[in-house]
């Protein structure tokens, strides 16, 4: 698996840091699916600002906000995935404030929304209940599995 990480604003990590969050998360992802991903499947990740995020937020699913994470799938529907799976943005100012406030390490948020990110990419959706409860599931199964406690318990 591919996995290329793009730094838009200083706030971040280094990318060398944010490379092996995002490695480890992704990775730790893919153990726990019931399905293969080629070495030449690839996922690009963005660490972004919320204004660049706002924007692209407004102008994919017109709401006019930042968010903590956009995933951009570059296959739509059923059957078997592409080598390019899609992009994953995450929001610096947002993610920060949201750790901040649940009290928790950035990092760990961080790595959360990279694991629902990924997920978003290859076809999870939490879209009615029965969709996010499989979602969620899955999610803490995988932060377990690093270290990272269950972020539903406290939503």
């Amino acid at each position: 698996m591919i996995i290329d990480c793009a730094v838009e604003t200083d706030w971040w990590a280094t990318q060398d840091h944010l490379q092996r969050l995002a490695n480890r998360a992704i990775e730790m992802a893919i153990s726990n699916l019931d399905q293969s991903f080629s070495a030449e499947s690839e996922v690009s990740l963005l660490f972004a600002d919320d204004a660049l995020v706002q924007d692209l937020n407004f102008q994919w699913r017109q709401i006019n906000q930042p968010t903590n994470v956009l995933s951009f799938a570059a296959q739509e529907g059923d059957g078997p995935l592409t080598p390019v799976l899609g992009d994953i943005v995450l929001a610096r100012e947002t993610i920060e404030r949201e750790a901040a406030l649940q009290e928790k390490l950035r990092d760990d948020h961080l790595s959360h929304l990279i694991v629902h990110g990924f997920l978003h990419l290859i076809g999870f959706d939490h879209q009615d209940d029965a969709e996010a409860a499989k979602m969620e599931c899955l999610e803490t199964k995988i932060l377990d599995e690093l270290g990272i406690a269950d972020p539903y318990m406290s939503a």
